[in-house]
């Protein structure tokens, strides 16, 4: 069997020794369904169902693997195992109760990550899988004998990201060539320096209702600390779509004083709905100021909805 040392191995048994080998041909991605990370699809796995994946990704791009790489594992009906031996090495992501949220930029990351190790290390070839048996990369619903019944996994944004970021990605680093750039070119000041990134997560729920709710972050509550530059900092939001599918989710960025006083106006972002949300900043911040996030939830039954997990991250350019 084969470990992936990019992951947390979270070894399923009596799975892992007793399911029958594999030579993996093709690489299956799933969403869950659930914002789960790792170890919660771990559990799944290991105390509610006799299923499972290769894989589990959160949202924040941490990866646990459950199963080597040439075992079988349950999660691609006839794809898992083949009569010739052959079978898929499959993935399961977190996502919004609906699976319709985008992979965050952290989980297309660690996509592209393993697409590359399992192309190096089982020569998966670089393509598209033609048919429902040939070898490459796919994605849940592509092919009929990969799911018992028919599936919607994964849902039109990340079958969107999968063919125009997620596999060209697998591509371009897989063969050494440079993707071609998704963003308008850098200006003088982002051309000189390497950026820092912001990358962080919070799964701890929060009820958000119609007053504004202040999200805090590692720098003693905010998002960064000028003097930056220039910056494209997303804000993903994830809420519980049961609890309330037609509030209005509204966001917005603001910058302060170094103390949290003088408060800047901002313009307010609707978003409409549960599920996932995701908030853009991209103007500098000057020198003694700090920049801030807070959302608030208008439901038309009064209310608030259960923030499930969040995530900031992004590329920033300190001046």
């Amino acid at each position: 069997m084969a470990w992936y040392p990019g992951a947390i191995k979270l070894e399923l048994q009596p799975e892992s020794d007793s399911q029958a080998a594999i030579r993996p041909t093709q690489f299956i991605m799933h969403s869950i369904a659930a914002p789960w990370d790792e170890q919660r699809i771990y559990e799944y796995w290991r105390d509610s169902t006799n299923l499972e994946s290769h894989f589990g990704l959160d949202y924040d791009g941490s990866l646990g693997q459950f199963i080597g790489t040439e075992t079988k594992a349950d999660a691609n009906y006839r794809a898992n195992l083949r009569p010739d031996g052959t079978g898929a090495v499959s993935i399961e992501t977190a996502s919004n109760l609906k699976h319709t949220d985008p992979w965050t930029v952290e989980q297309v990351e660690a996509l592209i990550r393993l697409g590359v190790w399992l192309h190096q290390k089982h020569g998966i070839p670089l393509r598209i899988c033609r048919t429902a048996s040939d070898p490459g990369y796919g994605y849940h619903r592509l092919h009929a004998d990969w799911s018992t019944g028919g599936t919607d996994c994964p849902g039109d944004a990340r079958v969107k990201q999968f063919r125009e970021v997620v596999f060209p990605g697998i591509v371009a680093r897989a063969t050494g060539k440079t993707p071609v750039p998704t963003n308008p070119a850098p200006t003088p000041a982002q051309e000189s320096d390497v950026p820092a990134v912001l990358n962080e997560s919070n799964k701890i729920d929060v009820e958000v209702g119609g007053e504004w709710l202040p999200l805090a972050f590692k720098d003693e509550g905010a998002l960064l600390a000028g003097p930056v530059a220039a910056l494209d900092v997303t804000v993903h939001l994830y809420f519980d779509t049961a609890t309330s599918p037609d509030a209005k989710i509204q966001g917005v960025f603001y910058l302060t004083n170094a103390d949290g006083s003088g408060a800047s106006n901002a313009l307010v972002v609707d978003k409409r709905g549960g599920g996932g949300h995701q908030f853009t900043h991209s103007q500098p911040i000057p020198a003694g100021k700090k920049l801030w996030f807070q959302v608030r939830a208008i439901s038309p039954d009064g209310k608030p909805v259960t923030l499930l997990h969040r995530v900031a991250s992004g590329p920033y350019w300190t001046a």
